[in-house]
């Protein structure tokens, strides 16, 4: 499943990496509210007397929501709140398509991004794809950002850090990596999941831990000096997790990784990470992202995305299309795919706002 290759020596500090998205103090608001019940997939119907799961806006920061795919629950852990500026992050969207879609953009003119983390889970077990925002924020030129809810959120789920075992990154981004390690005895960094197996893929690790990735980086002592002594490593098509498999879609980052959910009765979801950062990208997947490290690996890697996520009983999640992080991709009747969101129960509002 992993590797287990004890973690190579640690580097110089000269070869601390440069980052776009810089450290930073982080705000939040209280969280209020307790954990309703699950809902049923898209096609199941709702308890008698309960109000019907909807989806929300694109132009609106993610409430913290919940489904339910066949025996798999997944609940979006919502960490921060983002919005992205349109042409600093989306430089190659035109700005017609903006007027034509006000709905796509928050009231700012900017898009409405959250970050956070998945949780799923299944048979008494619990998996976290990725740990948000933290403490980091977005460089001024890509947008405005707030994290470092990620652990209270959990709280108010009433899920204890201790009964995750594991943690599975997309990619080693901060929005992506943030709250995975805190501080602990004599400031040494401690894992935030302290039974949780944490885990990247191979492809992904290597280029970060030797320098090669500039853009996006984590902090090296913040994350990189302690994840190098715990991670384990895989490779494409490893089960990560019982009925979780990793599908390696390079581009965004150099071993960038969707993971492709098996769910009971043929239904699946993959969670892609930052394949696509818009719905507008579903329908022009030759529109990158400013971040994006290879532009021609991210239509590769999109190409492959659209051709399982158009596929029957396939359910998609999107950490930052607004409030419509879950939902599937529909042919349009000119030939296109867009994002059809799927309503989703909301436990808890968005944690945190921006100005």
């Amino acid at each position: 499943m992993t590797d287990s290759t004890p973690a190579p020596s640690l580097p110089s500090r000269r070869r601390v990496l440069r980052t776009a998205l810089v450290s930073g103090a982080a705000l939040s608001v209280p969280l209020a509210g307790a954990l309703p019940g699950a809902v049923s997939a898209a096609d199941a119907r709702p308890r008698t007397g309960d109000a019907p799961p909807r989806a929300g806006s694109l132009g609106d920061q993610s409430a913290v929501r919940t489904l339910t795919v066949g025996d798999v629950r997944l609940t979006y852990v919502v960490d921060a709140a983002m919005e992205l500026d349109p042409v600093g992050f989306l430089p190659a969207v035109p700005a017609s398509y903006w007027k034509k879609n006000p709905g796509a953009l928050a009231p700012s003119g900017r898009i409405a991004a959250s970050a956070g983390g998945v949780l799923v889970e299944r048979g008494g077990r619990r998996l976290l794809i990725d740990v948000g925002l933290g403490g980091n924020v977005l460089a001024p030129s890509l947008g405005v950002s707030r994290g470092g809810a990620l652990l209270r959120t959990l709280r108010a789920l009433r899920v204890a850090p201790e009964s995750i075992d594991t943690v599975a990154f997309t990619h080693l981004h901060t929005d992506h990596t943030g709250l995975g390690f805190v501080p602990g005895h004599a400031g040494r960094m401690r894992k935030a999941f302290p039974r949780a197996d944490y885990l990247v893929a191979d492809a992904e690790w290597e280029p970060f831990w030797n320098g090669e990735v500039e853009v996006g980086a984590p902090s090296w002592e913040g994350f990189m000096v302690p994840m190098a002594r715990v991670l384990r490593r895989f490779d494409d098509g490893a089960e990560v997790w019982p009925g979780v498999t990793a599908l390696i879609t390079p581009g965004h980052s150099p071993g960038h990784t969707t993971y492709v959910i098996s769910a009971g009765g043929g239904r699946r979801v993959l969670v892609f990470g930052d394949a696509f950062h818009t719905p507008a990208q579903i329908a022009h997947p030759e529109w990158p992202s400013g971040p994006d490290t290879d532009v021609d690996g991210v239509l590769r890697a999109r190409t492959t995305l659209l051709g399982l996520l158009g596929t029957p009983r396939t359910y998609g999640f999107a950490f930052h299309f607004g409030d419509q992080a879950f939902g599937r991709v529909v042919a349009t009747g000119d030939g296109g795919r867009q994002w059809r969101p799927v309503p989703a129960r909301a436990l808890l509002p968005a944690p945190i706002r921006l100005p």
